[in-house]
């Protein structure tokens, strides 16, 4: 298992922040961009960003890099570890999912009702209000809620520090994500 040969330094986090002027370099390969990508996704686990990089340099070793969407490979690796991706319509799903995410921190989010799993209160949610909900909440412990545009009728994301934001806004569309935070559903 190894980090991609680059320019990017594979150990910089963005600990000292992100420079809002730097541009990223598309031409760089989607390789060294899909690692800085997993150790946003990853904030303070890079043993979990080095296992999904291993999964997605396997999964990608023998096609070219126009012969697969980035986006697609990693949502296999990431979903129910650092990522979701749920019908856009089971809400059940949404809440079991960003509640497994933040429980690697030790978060409980506030769902605005004293049992989120409670049947009726989730017969009556839209994922875009839960989605509203977990923004919020998340941004108050210094996360960021991403919600990637799948074109499909799925919603996908992820959840980052919020201090990455503008290396997030910078990354994902370099490897063809678009991404938006989840409070603008």
């Amino acid at each position: 298992m190894h980090a991609p040969d680059s320019e990017f330094d594979p150990d910089d986090n963005y600990a000292g922040g992100f420079d809002p002027d730097l541009e990223i370099d598309e031409d760089a390969g989607s390789e060294a961009l899909v690692w800085q990508l997993l150790l946003l996704l990853n904030p303070g686990d890079e043993e979990t960003a080095l296992q999904q990089f291993a999964a997605y340099q396997e999964a990608t070793a023998d096609a070219d890099e126009d012969e697969f969407e980035p986006a697609w490979v990693l949502k296999d690796i990431i979903d129910w570890k650092s990522g979701f991706q749920v019908h856009d319509d089971d809400a059940a799903a949404f809440v079991e999912s960003i509640t497994e995410l933040v429980s690697r921190w030790n978060l409980d989010l506030d769902w605005g009702v004293e049992d989120p799993t409670d049947d009726e209160f989730l017969a009556d949610a839209s994922i875009a209000d839960l989605l509203h909900v977990a923004y919020d909440a998340l941004r108050a412990y210094g996360y960021t809620l991403w919600v990637w545009e799948t074109g499909t009728d799925t919603v996908a994301g992820w959840i980052a520090l919020s201090r990455d934001d503008d290396a997030m806004r910078a990354i994902a569309p370099a490897i063809g994500i678009e991404l938006r935070p989840g409070g603008l559903a």
